[in-house]
Formats: structure tokens, sequence, C-alpha cells
């Protein structure tokens, strides 16, 4: 935990040494806040509840997370410091979790700063406060699932852009997968199991669950098990790229 702790604060300093996390920061309220005030009829709705707001999550984190994921490892490959991080006396493991956590809470910083919508909607009725806490944490969670699987992108590839894009792609594919797009192209040559299967991967049902302020643990275990599997991808990708 030690190691692990002396690289998330690593990682998150290096963040906010440059103006590229104030600027992702400023974007992601922007976007956010136009969102759900223009396309999502904030004050026309008449309703005291945030379903504008975290409805258009999804789509944010679908292209600003990979931007944030796609210079991980990426950008340690390519400018070679990363024999330098794997000499220290770290363990893979502990590297990837490190970077990890440290782009999460990056994440969680810039979810959290939206707290004055939250204000807004109790100063203009009485929302159910435990719904809204049920979203933001299935958005967090989100957002993490985003993040691994950028991060294990981004390990296979000295080029950002490749990172970002592959990314996009993939994430993109785990949004939809629950929709008729994707499930009509594995109906009538595949059992309906399989095609069950492939529509619970989707983020945008589990998400929608925790949204509504629905508690799940499927859903929790869904994103946990998600986030496991990516970076333990992850891990195994700069194993074998170790001599690249």
């Amino acid at each position: 935990m030690r190691n692990i702790g002396i690289i998330f604060r690593r990682e998150l300093a290096a963040y906010f040494a440059t103006p590229v996390a104030y600027v992702f920061i400023v974007i992601f309220l922007v976007l956010a806040g136009a969102f759900t005030f223009y396309l999502g009829n904030f004050y026309e709705r008449g309703q005291a509840d945030l379903d504008p707001f975290f409805g258009f999550h999804p789509w944010l984190y679908l292209f600003l997370v990979p931007a944030i994921s796609m210079r991980l490892w990426a950008e340690e490959r390519k400018s070679g410091s990363i024999e330098l991080l794997m000499t220290l006396p770290v363990t893979q493991g502990e590297a990837v979790m490190g970077k990890f956590l440290a782009a999460w809470t990056f994440c969680g910083i810039a979810l959290g700063l939206t707290f004055p919508l939250w204000i807004t909607v109790n100063y203009l009725g009485q929302p159910d406060n435990g719904v809204i806490l049920a979203a933001y944490v299935g958005s967090l969670l989100m957002a993490g699932a985003f993040l691994a699987i950028g991060a294990c992108i981004s390990a296979t590839t000295r080029n950002q852009v490749i990172a970002f894009i592959l990314t996009v792609v993939i994430c993109f594919g785990f949004l939809l997968s629950g929709f008729p797009l994707v499930l009509d192209l594995f109906q009538g040559w595949t059992p309906q199991w399989f095609t069950d299967a492939i529509a619970q991967l989707s983020f945008m049902t589990h998400f929608s669950t925790l949204s509504r302020g629905v508690v799940d643990l499927r859903a929790v275990v869904y994103f946990g098990l998600v986030i496991g599997f990516w970076l333990t991808a992850n891990a195994i990708v700069l194993d074998l790229r170790k001599a690249d």
C-alpha cells in the first residue's frame, strides 16, 4: 500500500502540474452544465431531480475520460520513463493501481465540482437526495470502468492518439451493447443466452439502475469486475511488452 500511495501522489500531482488538468475540469463542468440546462431542459421540466444531468454522463465520459487515460502509459513508453519506473522497488500491479487510482481521483474531483447543481436543485425543490447520491456513486463507478479500459489500451501503444481512438471505440461498444444496434448483429446466428450475456455488458443498463436510486448490488459488482478485469489485462500487457 505504501508503494501504491507514493505512485498515487506522484501521478495526481503531475495532473495539476500542467494546465491540462484545469482545462479538462473546465470543459467537463461547462459541457455538463450546458447539456443539463439546454439539452436536458432542466428548468422547463419543472421537476426537482438531476436526471438531465446524469443522463448525459455516459456520453461525456466517452470522450473526456479517454483523453485522460490515453497518457497513462503511452506517454511513459514514448519518453522511455517506463523503464525507470519499472526499475524502482515497485511491482507492476502497484504501478498499475497507483496510476489508476490517481486518474480516478482526478475524475472524482471533476465530478465533485458539480456540487452547485445539487445545491441548485435543493433550492428549487425537495429532491430525493438519496437518489442523487446513488447516481453520483454510479457515475464515479462508470468513470472508473472507462478509465480501466483506457489504461489497458494506453499500455499497448506509444501513440496517445491511437490509444484515445481505440478506447473510444471499445467504450462505445460497452455503452451500446444493450441496444438493438449491437444486439441485432448477434441475433439469428448465436444462442439466445449469448445475446442476453452481451446485453448485460451494457454500461448504460447498469448506470441507469444506479441513477434511479436503486443501489443494485449486481450493478456495483459489474463495474467492480470490469475495473478488475481491465486492470489485470493492463498489468499483463505491460509484462508482455517489456522488451518493446
